[in-house]
Order: C-alpha cells, then sequence, then structure tokens
C-alpha cells in the first residue's frame, strides 16, 4: 500500500473536482473566498512543479443564486424549477470564472473556461474536439476550469454532478490522478454520521458490487448533488480509464499537496485498466437504469 501512495510523487496530469458545499458557507449558501483562494493557491503551486492540472468546479448555480437573492426555488412545475436553475447558472456561471480569473491570475496563472455535457462525450466529433481543446490547453500550461453547463444541459444531456463530469474528464485527458475533495474523509463501511461504528477503508483494489451497493442510497449536502453513489460511478470510470482515484477531505484544501505527497489521506481508488470499456457508451446510459 504504501508503494502505491508513494507513486502519487510522479503523477504528472491531475484532475481535481471540488463541490459546492466545498465552495460555500453552510449557513448562508453564500461564496466562501477564502476556501477558494486556498484552492487556487494550492493548484497554482502544484502547477509550478511541473504538473498539469484540471479543476472540475460547481457552485455557478449558487453563486447564480446568491447574485439575485434568490435563497428558495419556489415554483409550480419541474419544467419551472428546470428555468429557474438555468437562469442562475447563467448567472452564476461567469461570476465564478470571473472569481477563479481574478484568483488565478495573483498567482500568475492562466485559466481557461470549459463547458461540458453529455453530448460532448456522446458525439464523436464532439469528443474529439474537446481532447484536443484540453491537449492545447495544458500544452500551453493553462489550467482548464469545467464545469456542466447547467444552462443548456436539460436531464438527457446532463451528467448531472460533477463527481461523475470530473471522471469522464480524467478519462477524456488520460490523466494519472483524479481527487475528489468532499465533505467527508473517504469510504467507509457505512454512512459514519448516521453510524459510529462505520469503519474507514483507506484502498480499494477492486470495486466489487457489494462495494458499488453500498454508496447507493447515499445523498450529498443540500448544497450539492453527489452523494457516495456518485463517487464510487466516478470511481468505476476513473479506474477503468486506468485513472488512479481518491476521494478526500476538502475542509483542509493543504490535503493535495499531503496526497501528491504520498501521505495516507482519505480512499484510494486503485487503477485497473479495462481495454473493453466503452466510455461514451457508459455516458450515453447514465440516468437510464
Amino acid at each position: 500500500m504504501s508503494t502505491l501512495r508513494e507513486q502519487m510523487r510522479n503523477k504528472k496530469r491531475i484532475v481535481v473536482k471540488i463541490g459546492s458545499s466545498s465552495l460555500t458557507h453552510r449557513e448562508t449558501g453564500d461564496m466562501d473566498y477564502i476556501r477558494m483562494e486556498r484552492l487556487v493557491r494550492e493548484l497554482s503551486d502544484i502547477r509550478n512543479q511541473g504538473k498539469e492540472v484540471i479543476l472540475v468546479t460547481s457552485g455557478a448555480i449558487a453563486a447564480g443564486k446568491n447574485a439575485v437573492n434568490l435563497k428558495d426555488v419556489r415554483v409550480d412545475s419541474q419544467a419551472e424549477s428546470l428555468a429557474v436553475k438555468q437562469a442562475c447558472s447563467a448567472v452564476g456561471q461567469a461570476r465564478l470564472m470571473m472569481i477563479y480569473q481574478r484568483l488565478f491570475a495573483e498567482y500568475n496563472q492562466v485559466a481557461a473556461q470549459i463547458l461540458m455535457t453529455k453530448n460532448t462525450i456522446v458525439d464523436n466529433l464532439n469528443r474529439y474536439n474537446a481532447h484536443n481543446t484540453f491537449s492545447e490547453l495544458l500544452r500551453m500550461g493553462a489550467i482548464p476550469i469545467v464545469n456542466e453547463n447547467d444552462t443548456i444541459a436539460t436531464y438527457e444531456i446532463e451528467f448531472g454532478d460533477n463527481d461523475t463530469l470530473s471522471a469522464v474528464v480524467a478519462a477524456l485527458v488520460e490523466a494519472d490522478l483524479l481527487i475528489l475533495l468532499s465533505d467527508i474523509d473517504g469510504l467507509y463501511t457505512d454512512d459514519p454520521r448516521k453510524n459510529p461504528d462505520a469503519e474507514f477503508i483507506s484502498q480499494v483494489d477492486e470495486l466489487t458490487d457489494d462495494l458499488m451497493d453500498m454508496g447507493k442510497g447515499s445523498t450529498g449536502s443540500s448544497v450539492g448533488t453527489g452523494g457516495m453513489n456518485t463517487k464510487l460511478i466516478a470511481a468505476r470510470i476513473a479506474t477503468k480509464s486506468n485513472v488512479d482515484m481518491v476521494i478526500a477531505n476538502s475542509q483542509d484544501i493543504g490535503i493535495l499537496h499531503r496526497i501528491l505527497d504520498g501521505r495516507q489521506e482519505g480512499t484510494l481508488f486503485v487503477a485497473k485498466a479495462d481495454e473493453n470499456f466503452d466510455l461514451p457508451g457508459f455516458v450515453s446510459n447514465l440516468h437510464k437504469s
């Protein structure tokens, strides 16, 4: 186990995902600028080590709601609810990127925005172009900032959560490592917030059906959309695409450096490449089960 952890030091292309609950204040739902600044500083320093970094970030809808002073969405129909969320995303995505652009500029880094839907991966030409765009941005030394295109995404073409999106991005760019920053330390045998006897799992060598079943029924915070189930789906995508994945607690953003220094932080899902894994097919079938 220690040697696998030590290999984290050699990872060159790293995708980091952070969720809405890690970017906002729990009491108000407003953006946590101190947390965002620490995240940007960590990523900039990792970039300065000669590594390539991609950030998958949530927070657009939350930022939009804050901007238009909309705390609770009260609508009469699902269509109205979707329209409100998409309108908030349209406002919030621009604000979110403005914050990131300013923060990264302070550390002399260039940030780039990429918005994706399922069609980006399912359509062969879109996937090819997305891969080339990521590759060129990384070659230029930029830090791509990725989010789902919530403004146009509907149920049929949405990923639905950024855990899944980040794993798809990691697979697309052939990353070495995916780090999911969450509000939990990693994978447990049960929900530690409900069961004090739940045991922490530091390493997963194989994603068995029993493990996948453990995540079902778990939900994220009231702010985010992903629970442990989405993280295990992300782990399946990543590991089958030959990408190691770590779930870690975002409470201390400095955990990123400790993970890349080979320390025992979070839960490590060991890559196990599957030559028969069909990424576009898998993405196409999301939400259909």
